[in-house]
């Protein structure tokens, strides 16, 4: 087992490689970024990077916010090498290439989940709950994490930026909807009741780089990822109407910011303190 407690030894950067129990040949590496107060009871928010796999520099964006916003804040690296490519990131492992569903204990949405239990087990925390933040790929991974159902224990979510959405509506099929999984009418009533917030900056707009998703399936969620954000909880708001619900998701735009992971940290951790202390 990995000592954990290293991570909290003092105030500041420090970073230790990691092995989750369900994946115990494709390392992992946490970035850690502790205030300069940090006891149990300190909150705890796990960031998810882009697709840049560049954990350290998520953990750096956070490192002048951590003492405001009063959180210990752990960058879970995927690096390329244990998890390659989108499949194992940004869509969860749920299937393989070839279209084969993988067991449910094998899909990497249960890292965060399990990262927590032993986070508690080593007595780094005390709490019962904690916070998420993705952005750009790693905004792909929250959102389609919590709608698969791995939201207990999550007091704030925060998905930025994401390239792409699985559309809250059965009718379109897994990756971009929810359709052909094993979400039925009442799990999407309860995604619809969590309070994911989804922050989108006013310049992401361009469409021009590498890793813009650029396919036709991508492209019907809207022309920029600015878009894509809005008619994500837009779709949302429409599926709660249809089946008699509510919608508890929020979209925060973030005036002059594009595909920015610094920026959206920075917009994001006032979010992310009230979530935590108000509901942690």
């Amino acid at each position: 087992m990995t000592e954990l407690t290293r991570l909290v030894d003092s105030p500041g950067a420090s970073s230790l490689p990691y092995l989750d129990p369900a994946f115990p040949d494709r390392p992992l590496v946490l970035h850690a970024a502790r205030p300069r107060q940090h006891d149990p009871a300190t909150p705890v928010l796990f960031v998810h990077h882009g697709v840049g796999r560049n954990g350290a520099e998520y953990r750096d964006y956070w490192l002048d916010l951590v003492d405001e916003a009063r959180v210990l804040a752990i960058a879970i690296e995927f690096p390329e090498a244990s998890f390659p490519e989108y499949l194992w990131y940004h869509f969860g492992n749920l299937h393989t290439k070839d279209g084969t569903p993988n067991p449910r204990e094998a899909w990497t949405f249960g890292i965060d989940a399990r990262l927590f239990e032993q986070l508690r087990a080593q007595g780094i925390t005390s709490r019962q709950s904690y916070g998420l933040f993705g952005h750009s790929a790693g905004g792909q991974f929250v959102h389609r994490m919590l709608s698969f159902g791995f939201r207990d224990h999550v007091a704030v979510a925060v998905s930025a930026n994401a390239g792409t959405y699985a559309m809250p509506d059965l009718a379109i099929p897994w990756p971009f909807g929810l359709g052909e999984t094993d979400i039925d009418t009442d799990r999407l009533r309860g995604l619809l009741a969590f309070p994911i917030t989804v922050m989108a900056g006013t310049e992401d707009v361009l469409t021009t780089g590498r890793f813009f998703p650029k396919g036709p399936r991508s492209m019907r969620q809207g022309a920029t990822r600015y878009q894509r954000a809005q008619n994500y909880v837009r779709s949302g708001r429409a599926a709660a109407a249809a089946l008699q619900t509510s919608c508890a998701w929020t979209v925060i735009d973030v005036p002059g910011v594009g595909h920015d992971g610094k920026g959206m940290s920075a917009a994001a951790a006032p979010v992310v303190n009230a979530g935590l202390h108000d509901r942690c």
